[in-house]
């Protein structure tokens, strides 16, 4: 990807991550939500955002629908931000990276706990 992508890949981030505080919806508001990564298309019109979600299997569908109901409003607020002829159109995918990575910690920690991995095999 260019260096101009990369940059307002990041810059759209930014602002839908601060926007994403202000959302009203108690499904979003609920739950920890944080935006990992965003991929925009090289004629910017589409905006590919990775969200991660702390929560249950249950409030994470939750935050999937409220991101995707309020992603019009998302999308408006994220043009006034990032100065750029077209807002690009918000869409959401969930990223599991930080909870698969919590898990692996933890069966970690279980096996150390329990003698079955040595101190340089956890490092």
């Amino acid at each position: 990807m260019s260096t101009r992508i990369d940059r307002i890949s990041e810059e759209v981030m930014k602002a839908l991550a601060e926007a994403m505080r202000s959302v009203k919806d108690p499904r979003v508001q609920e739950a920890m939500v944080s935006v990992v990564h965003c991929d925009v298309t090289n004629d910017l019109r589409y905006a590919k955002c990775y969200i991660s979600v702390l929560g249950s299997e249950q409030q994470t569908r939750d935050v999937m629908k409220g991101l995707k109901s309020a992603a019009g409003w998302l999308r408006r607020e994220v043009g006034h931000k990032v100065q750029l002829r077209y807002a690009p159109e918000l869409v959401f995918e969930l990223d599991q990276s930080i909870t698969h990575g919590a898990h692996i910690s933890e069966v970690l920690h279980e096996l150390k706990n329990e003698g079955k991995l040595g101190e340089e095999d956890a490092e």
